[in-house]
């Protein structure tokens, strides 16, 4: 049998784009989730993501959904939904996304505008492959208080102060959930059989929150 060679992430970044240029590629992209589009005022990067972060990328998704449903929070995952403002010429589209403390405020919105809607509380990054824009002041100026970002060896978590980020040990979205582990979490996702893991995951939950799944 040949052997499969997964392609790396591919990151293309453009010049002196107009906000009209990305509109429009956004429109023609709408309903698919690759390529992504990040715009940092004329400046515009195109990335396809490789399999293994496309893996991460469900893997974490999963992984907050079930530390949420363990310590009965609600959240509401948007994925690669496109974040953008014109007005200050900066939009992105995350890997993953969620708004907890906010998510009954967009629940059933079949459309976000983020003059009027608040950013998600997470977004989640995985960079293998160091982006060419700097995301982190788009981020900010958007408003987004909370990001963990995964460099291809170590995840971090950072949260918005005033208009920088600075390195937290925990999250804030997540009560109790610390980057510590948050990384052994995800890596035994690399080993463990699915439902295995999931089983790890809720065990751990249990243990730092004793009787989470039962509160109503």
């Amino acid at each position: 049998m040949p052997t499969v060679v997964s392609p790396p992430e591919q990151r293309i970044v453009l010049d002196n784009i107009t906000w009209d240029v990305y509109e429009r590629l956004l429109a023609a992209h709408r309903d698919r989730s690759v390529p992504r589009f990040t715009y940092d005022r004329g400046r515009l990067e195109i990335m396809s993501p490789s399999p293994a972060h496309e893996r991460l990328k469900h893997t974490v998704a999963l992984f907050v959904e079930v530390v949420a449903e363990e310590l009965q929070i609600n959240v509401e995952g948007l994925g690669s939904t496109t974040f953008r403002r014109e007005d200050l010429q900066r939009g992105f589209e995350p890997d993953e996304c969620f708004y907890v403390q906010n998510a009954a405020r967009i629940r059933g919105e079949p459309e976000l505008d983020l003059t009027l809607d608040p950013p998600p509380d997470v977004v989640i990054e995985i960079d293998f492959t160091s982006s060419s824009l700097a995301k982190f002041p788009i981020f900010a100026q958007l408003g987004v208080p909370e990001v963990w970002r995964y460099d291809g060896r170590h995840w971090q978590i950072v949260c918005l102060t005033g208009t920088e980020y600075s390195p937290q040990t925990q999250s804030m979205a997540l009560p109790g959930l610390t980057v510590e582990a948050m990384t052994g979490l995800l890596h035994e996702s690399l080993t463990l059989e699915r439902l295995a893991w999931l089983r790890q995951v809720r065990a751990w939950v249990r243990g730092q929150h004793p009787g989470a799944a039962q509160r109503s």
